[in-house]
């Protein structure tokens, strides 16, 4: 059972009564059918709705027609997975008689979103801009949809304006006691920052003037920014919008699908590969993979839970892991890419890489243990080098024994020269120990 939880003006929805508590008037419940599901229904089940701005919010979204928004700011030149999650919502609303809209922040990518923990560095106008034509590519490559910079409607903006028509309708105690802004306060926030939640408002009332936009849609950490854009344009217009928020997609340990800890997942093939995304998703904790799909794939209910209940009973299949990776990687990058990145994977399980070309070998073995040679070495002092083994002595014993390859080809010849000619691409040689240690030398 699922319930709203109403105080003065918007709702938390949650499962299972774990809610974020806020003054409470009155709640209402609702069950949820399991047939013949509608879109709010369906968004519940899957885990995509956590705040609600109104009650009414459940009837609007399953009769369809409106128009929303979903942004992001420019801070880095490719979307990563964390945004798919949050993109997808565009697609699923659209399916349902939704228009979307999605705002990629040439503005407040200039000014930036206040972190709970740290002020974010400025970055240049000449970055942001190349960081909005790489972001606005993606976005309309991969869901199609209108995509607006709030840069056109803020450049010309001036301050005295700016206080007069916007900030005049902000308290301050009414921002500060937003969470994010409540979290910053012991560490201290610049003006800058403090400023970021009337710049998001003034994007959803433009949108609101402009573009018929009633709705906006984001994840959990941006409830405060919603809410404020809401209450600007009640007072503005005097006219109701809606909103509502998703929980954002974590691993296990609670941490965000973000850049942020350098570990990102991105949606360019450059930086992050199909393979590397196929061998994410198919090692993907047991006790996130049913999240996951819930998040990030149109899998049916029926055909989740037929996989859930197989991840239960016969882990060792992975069945919930490989669908999760082919419909991830297949809707990212195609059904070609899908099947490069199997065919890679399960060259490796063989130790076969003979085939691979130089582009699938730097994306194999990305991140082992690599050294730099410019010049043709002998295999025993190469094993030594790149940390295969900790003497000449016991580099040998590796040869002579058999469990040495150098890209893919068994070497019992302590003589053996790794050579730049032999390597793949004439750029890269691979060397696995034994069953899974594998090193890299790259040719100079």
């Amino acid at each position: 059972m699922y319930r709203y939880q109403q105080e003065s003006m918007f709702y938390n929805i949650n499962k299972g009564g774990n809610a974020r508590i806020r003054p409470l008037v009155s709640s209402l419940f609702f069950i949820i059918k399991e047939e013949n599901m509608k879109i709010y229904d369906e968004l519940v089940w899957r885990g995509l709705i956590k705040d609600v701005s109104s009650p009414d919010l459940e009837e609007k979204l399953n009769n369809g027609g409106m128009t929303f928004y979903i942004g992001t700011d420019p801070t880095g030149d490719s979307l990563h997975i964390g945004h798919f999650s949050s993109f997808l919502i565009s697609k699923r609303l659209k399916d349902a008689g939704h228009n979307p809209i999605l705002l990629v922040g040439g503005a407040t990518g200039l000014i930036g979103d206040p972190k709970p923990d740290t002020e974010r560095p400025m970055i240049t106008r000449e970055e942001v801009q190349h960081n909005f034509d790489c972001l606005k590519k993606q976005a309309q490559d991969l869901f199609g949809f209108e995509v607006v910079n709030n840069y056109d409607w803020s450049k010309d903006l001036n301050f005295i304006d700016f206080l007069r028509d916007y900030g005049k309708y902000f308290n301050v105690n009414y921002m500060l006691n937003k969470d994010i802004v409540k979290r910053r306060l012991d560490l201290g926030i610049t003006y800058t920052e403090f400023s970021y939640m009337i710049m998001q408002a003034m994007d959803f009332y433009w949108l609101y003037e402009n573009k018929d936009c009633h709705m906006q849609v984001a994840g959990q950490d941006q409830w405060g920014n919603i809410t404020a854009g809401i209450e600007l344009i009640r007072k503005k217009s005097g006219k109701e919008a809606y909103g509502f928020t998703m929980p954002l997609l974590t691993k296990s340990d609670g941490t965000k699908f973000g850049k942020t800890n350098g570990h990102a997942l991105w949606l360019d093939r450059k930086k992050t590969s199909p393979y590397e995304m196929y061998q994410f998703f198919i090692n993907s904790e047991d006790d996130k993979v049913i999240d996951y799909l819930k998040f990030l794939t149109f899998l049916s209910k029926e055909d989740i839970e037929e996989l859930e209940e197989k991840n239960k009973t016969q882990p060792h299949l992975r069945e919930a892991h490989k669908a999760l990776a082919k419909e991830v990687i297949t809707f990212i990058h195609g059904e070609e890419a899908y099947q490069e990145a199997l065919d890679i994977s399960q060259m490796l399980f063989s130790g076969k890489i003979q085939n691979l070309t130089l582009d699938q070998v730097r994306s194999c073995f990305n991140g082992v243990p690599s050294i730099d040679m410019e010049e043709d070495t002998q295999i025993l002092t190469a094993l030594v080098k790149v940390g295969g083994a900790s003497s000449n002595r016991e580099a040998r014993q590796f040869v002579t024994g058999g469990s040495v390859l150098i890209n893919g080809e068994k070497v019992t010849d302590v003589g053996f020269v790794v050579s730049k000619e032999n390597a793949f691409g004439k750029q890269v040689t691979v060397i696995r120990r034994g069953k899974k240690n594998y090193f890299v030398i790259n040719h100079k």
